[in-house]
């Protein structure tokens, strides 16, 4: 593919407006420019209308009927931030692994509140897992269906008592979400 042209490329930091083949008008800075894929990426002004935020869009250039330059960036852009890369592997993998929890949930057949107690206990408790359709939590007390206090079984100890707790709040909330209709 030959060099881009001038006109075909965009400037980090510079402010452009465009129109989208919905019709849709985008304006922002260019934060990133990918001539190869024509992918633009503009950070707008907040949707939600908060001060301190900023929506990031990635605009395909094949499908904007028009792109103007509002003004054009003349000075070198400030270094990009420097990344730490073993946090992100390491968020990477925690988030893989909780999703393999939920696919064997749900592959496993266990019911919606067991779910939704796993992912209570496995916020405040990471050593929690599925055995079937039981969870155990860290190898002490294992919770069978229907997930109710009386299906806490374990040591008693306060990871037992703990345990419960959770179950107990979880299952009041639930119950009161049914009674009121939420």
């Amino acid at each position: 593919m030959a060099a881009p042209g001038p006109g075909e490329y965009f400037s980090v930091g510079s402010h452009v407006s465009c129109i989208t083949c919905l019709g849709q008008r985008l304006q922002g800075e260019v934060v990133a420019f990918d001539y190869p894929s024509k992918m633009l990426t503009l950070k707008c002004a907040p949707s939600s209308g908060k001060p301190n935020l900023s929506d990031v869009v990635l605009v395909n250039l094949a499908y904007v009927s028009e792109v103007d330059v509002i003004s054009d960036r003349a000075e070198t852009p400030p270094p990009l931030a420097s990344l730490n890369f073993n946090k992100l592997v390491n968020r990477a993998r925690a988030e893989k692994e909780e999703k393999l929890l939920q696919a064997y949930a749900v592959s496993a057949g266990v019911s919606v509140e067991g779910q939704q107690l796993f992912q209570t206990i496995h916020k405040t408790i990471k050593d929690c897992k599925w055995q079937e359709k039981n969870i155990i939590v860290m190898d002490d007390v294992v919770i069978s269906p229907p997930y109710q206090v009386d299906n806490c079984k374990g040591k008693d100890g306060s990871a037992l008592s703990h345990v419960r707790k959770i179950v107990s709040r979880l299952n009041s909330a639930i119950c009161s979400t049914h009674l009121w209709g939420l």
